[in-house]
This record gives structure tokens, sequence and C-alpha cells, in this order.
């Protein structure tokens, strides 16, 4: 599939959990538009190995995503009443209880075909389903407008690095207020470059 960098992240309006114990309909990432930036990360299934590691690595970080006005929603292709059950079911059971961000149902794996991140597709021919009809470990950030600014796609057995999430955060936020571009490794405090030939070159010139 085509990359999202750079366009607006596929709209959609789901079932969902929030604040870990309440089931709404037609949650949606547009109540974010010109507020707030929004990481979005998809992973495969509820009740779990990898997966309750990651979103109990993202609730550890959230005040930090908090703090830069980011909101963090996750989503999987699990009903809202399994990731209601998940988040009632304490961490020494294999639950994720604690964990306040929403969570997102994509039953019909709409949300995850439209971002590109469907760890498998339809075959028309045998009218079988090739692969896994899970998500692959996807994250997107997207800034205010809805627009995608950073996407990576980790396998399923590939546990993401939600501390590189939040480098990236700092680094579209660093962007964005001094006009300034990220070089590698790139972290909040480092010098940046001014995107011309005389910035990138005073840039090399100190390291």
């Amino acid at each position: 599939m085509e990359a999202l960098i750079g366009k607006k992240a596929p709209s959609f309006k789901a079932n969902a959990v929030i604040n870990g114990n309440e089931i709404v309909e037609g949650y949606s990432l547009d109540q974010f538009i010109g507020k707030k930036d929004v990481v979005l990360f998809f992973y495969p299934l509820d009740f779990t190995f990898v997966c309750p590691t990651e979103l109990l690595a993202f609730q550890e970080k959230l005040a930090e995503f908090e703090k830069r006005g980011v909101a963090v929603v996750g989503c999987s292709v699990d009903s809202q009443f399994s990731h209601w059950a998940w988040l009632n079911t304490d961490k020494n059971n294999g639950g994720i209880k604690g964990v306040t961000y929403p969570l997102v149902s994509d039953m019909s794996t709409t949300i995850a075909r439209n971002f590109g991140v469907l760890a498998g597709k339809y075959n028309h021919d045998t009218g079988e389903f090739d692969g896994a009809p899970v998500a692959f470990r996807g994250t997107f950030l997207i800034d205010k407008e809805g627009v995608v600014k950073h996407s990576v796609v980790n396998d399923l057995g590939l546990g993401r690095s939600v501390d590189e999430t939040l480098r990236m955060v700092d680094a579209l936020h660093h962007l964005e207020k001094y006009g300034e571009v990220c070089p590698a490794n790139w972290k909040e405090g480092d010098d940046a470059m001014t995107p011309s030939l005389t910035g990138v070159a005073d840039y090399l010139s100190k390291h």
C-alpha cells in the first residue's frame, strides 16, 4: 500500500473503550483536529504475549505524551467487549488493568487495511484470507492537522520502542517550533540543523 506520510490519516468511526471502563460508539480521531497530535498504534490481539508489554509501556509513558499535548490511542481487531475484559483483568493474570487511554475496536479490519497494517489479505479467487487477519505493530504519529508525519510497522513478533515514539514527537515539535531539521539519533536538547547548505555545513563543522 502507498505510504501515508504527508497525507491525511484515514478517518474512522468505531466502538472503543475509554478511561479503562467505558464503552463508547462512534469514536473518532477527528476530535483532535486542531487541538492535539495523536499517536495511533495497532497491535495484533488482546490477551496475548508481547501486546500487554507494549500497552503497559505506553501507559507508563502516558504522562510524557500528555505533557507534550499528544493523545495516545490503541487499536486491534478485537471487539470492544474483549477490550473491556482485558482492561479489567489484573496484570498478574495477563491483563492490562490500569491502562486509561482509548482502545479502538476494528473487528471489520477496515481501519487496519486503510492504514496499511493488516497482516494479510482476502483472496477473492478462493474466498479465503491469506495470512493473519490481525494488525501488524504499526505506529503512526499524526499532527494537529490530521496529517501523518511518522510511521513504523513491526512484524507480529517484534515489540516496538515507546521511547522512540516519544523521540519522534519531540523531533516533530522541534521542527514545527524552530524550523530546524533533526539529524540522525537527535534527541531533545541536541543541536539541530537549518535546512540550507550553510546550516548543514555549520552543524557538521561542530560534530
